[in-house]
């Protein structure tokens, strides 16, 4: 299971719509690990030179922090809650490498080099081939 989804937010979600900030608060309790880490880059961003088009975590984390990174980034409506809550776009590589990128960078050279096959080639590590 991917999210602990409290009793009165499935209710909520069984009677209708889910307000994004309890789907959020509901992200930010099961998966603590995955939401700290896009807490940290999108304040790091936050104070970061105009100029710096992205900042990115490469801390190898432990497997059940990786685990936690897998569900947030690899689900859809996490990731694009994160996104939002945050104000960043989020890329992925490698299963514990997040960057955390200004809204309307995706054409930059930055993002399309970051998320590029070939960065994601020049990633790999023996170590990580698992995971």
């Amino acid at each position: 299971m991917s999210l602990d989804v409290p009793p009165a937010i499935l209710a909520q979600a069984e009677a209708g719509e889910v307000t994004e900030a309890d789907f959020v608060d509901t992200v930010r309790t099961s998966l603590p690990y995955a939401y700290q880490v896009v807490a940290g880059l999108s304040s790091e961003l936050g104070t970061a030179a105009a100029a710096t088009p992205f900042v990115d975590d490469n801390t190898t984390p432990s497997d059940a922090e990786r685990g936690q990174l897998l569900r947030a980034l690899a689900s859809d409506a996490i990731r694009g809650s994160l996104e939002r809550h945050f104000g960043v776009r989020l890329a992925f590589m490698n299963c514990h490498r997040v960057a955390a990128f200004r809204p309307g960078t995706e054409e930059s050279d930055e993002y399309r080099t970051f998320t590029s096959l070939r960065a994601q080639l020049l990633n790999q590590t023996p170590e990580l081939r698992s995971c």
